[in-house]
C-alpha cells in the first residue's frame, strides 16, 4: 500500500509502498477514506527538537483519519466490517493510575498514532479496537469526520469554562484556536475576540464567529485593544493556543480581575511569568490541559458537528490525493492554509486469506487541487 514516512532522522517526508499490516487478536483495520494534517505533522516534517528526541524511523505519520472497517482480529468485538469509523489517537495502557480512575487522557504510557506507532496517511491503517469510534456517514462526511480528533482538543480546553453570557479571548488562530472560536460562540459566549500575527487566521476567526480580530504588529498592545473593544474592562477567560511566549504575556494582562486562564498551547521553550502580580494579586484561576478526555469529550464532539452548531467546513482549506503532501507541507508552512485534508487513492485492493480480493473504494478521485473555501 501507499504510505507516507519519516524513513530517516533529517527534515522531510517520503511517499512510499509497504506492506498492507495484518490486524492482531484485538486489532481493527481500517481503509482510510480521509486523513488530515497537524501541526505535529509540521513538526516531524521540520524534524525539529521535540520530533527528533521523540520518533523513531521508519515510521508511518498521521494520526487523524476516517475510514472504513477492511476487516479485523478474531477477538474483536462491537465492530463490523463496512463500519465507518474514527478512532482516538492516544492508545492507553488500561492499567496505570490515570486509566483507572477516569482519567485515561492523563496516561503517561500513552502511544500516539503516527508518533509512537504506525500512524495513518496510508491506505490502510492498524488500529487497537479499544480506540475506535463509530461515525454516521450521513451526518458526517469524511472531510469532517477526520477533524473530529483535533476539534475535541477544542472542545475539551473551551469546554472547561462555563461560557454563557461571557466574555473571551482567543490567541493563537491556528485550527484548534479557531474551532475554538465556533465552539465558544456555539455555547453562548457573549464576546468572543481573536488574536494572531497571520491575517488569513484572523479572517477565518472572523468567519468562526470573533466579534473583533487583533493583530499585534498592527494593532498594539493586546490589553489596550482589547479595553478599547470591551467596554473598559478585560475578558472573563482566555484561552491561550499559540504557546508563544508573548501571547502568553498577553492573555493575563488581557484577562480580567477574578477571571480564567486556560493555557493550552506548547510553548517552543521556559517561559517566565511573575505569578505574584499575574495570577496571584488578579486572583485567577489558571488551567493548564492537554488532549481531550476518552471518550467523554467525543460524545460532546460528535453533538456540536453532527448539530450543525459548529460548522468546520470554513476551514478546510484544500482537498488533495495523500501523495501531495509536500504541496500539504508548503502550503501550511507558507501560513496561508487552515485544515488540508489528504485522500488516498487506494491503487491497493486488500486481500485477505480467506476470499478473494474486493475492490477498494475511495471518495479520493478527482481531489487534486479542489479548493474547498477560498
Amino acid at each position: 500500500m501507499q504510505a507516507v514516512r519519516k524513513l530517516k532522522r533529517a527534515e522531510g517526508l517520503t511517499v512510499c509502498d509497504i506492506p498492507i499490516p495484518e490486524p492482531g487478536p484485538h486489532d481493527v483495520l481500517v481503509q482510510v477514506e480521509a486523513t488530515s494534517v497537524c501541526g505535529t505533522d509540521l513538526h516531524i516534517y521540520n524534524w525539529d527538537a521535540w520530533s527528533s528526541g521523540r520518533l523513531k524511523p521508519p515510521l508511518t505519520v498521521g494520526h487523524e483519519f476516517c475510514g472504513t472497517v477492511a476487516t479485523m482480529g478474531k477477538m474483536v468485538e462491537g465492530v463490523a466490517e463496512g463500519d465507518y469509523v474514527s478512532a482516538e489517537s492516544h492508545v492507553t495502557c488500561g492499567h496505570c493510575f490515570q486509566c483507572q480512575t477516569g482519567q485515561a487522557h492523563m496516561c503517561p504510557n500513552t502511544r500516539i498514532l503516527g508518533v509512537d506507532r504506525e500512524g495513518c496517511f496510508a491506505e490502510y491503517v492498524n488500529v487497537p479496537d479499544k480506540v475506535i469510534w463509530k461515525n454516521d456517514r450521513s451526518k458526517l462526511p469524511p472531510e469532517i469526520a477526520t477533524l473530529q480528533e483535533p476539534f475535541g482538543n477544542a472542545v475539551f480546553a473551551t469546554l472547561a469554562h462555563d461560557l454563557a453570557g461571557q466574555t473571551l479571548c482567543v490567541f493563537g488562530c491556528g485550527p484548534i484556536g479557531l474551532f475554538s472560536v465556533g465552539i465558544a460562540r456555539a455555547s453562548g459566549a457573549a464576546a468572543v475576540f481573536a488574536s494572531d500575527m497571520n491575517p488569513f487566521r484572523l479572517e477565518l476567526a472572523r468567519t468562526m464567529g470573533a466579534r473583533g480580530v487583533h493583530n499585534p504588529a498592527a494593532d498594539g498592545p493586546a490589553r489596550d485593544w482589547i479595553l478599547q473593544n470591551n467596554a473598559g474592562l478585560g475578558v472573563d477567560i482566555v484561552l491561550e493556543m499559540s504557546g508563544a511566549p508573548a501571547a502568553i504575556d498577553s492573555a493575563f494582562q488581557v484577562v480580567r480581575n477574578g477571571g480564567r486562564v486556560t493555557l493550552f498551547g506548547i510553548p517552543s521553550r521556559p517561559v517566565e511569568i511573575d505569578i505574584a502580580e499575574k495570577m496571584i494579586f488578579k486572583n485567577l484561576t489558571v488551567l493548564a490541559l492537554n488532549g481531550r478526555r476518552i471518550f467523554d469529550t467525543w460524545y460532546k464532539t460528535r453533538w456540536l458537528l453532527e448539530s450543525g452548531v459548529v460548522d468546520l467546513r470554513p476551514l478546510i482549506t484544500k482537498e488533495l490525493p495523500l501523495a501531495k503532501i509536500e504541496d500539504a507541507i508548503g502550503m501550511l508552512r507558507e501560513g496561508n492554509a487552515c485544515k488540508i485534508v489528504l485522500r488516498p487513492e487506494h491503487k491497493t485492493p486488500l486481500r485477505r486469506s480467506d476470499e478473494a480480493a474486493k475492490p477498494a473504494t475511495t471518495a479520493a478521485s478527482n481531489v487534486e487541487g479542489q479548493i474547498i473555501h477560498p
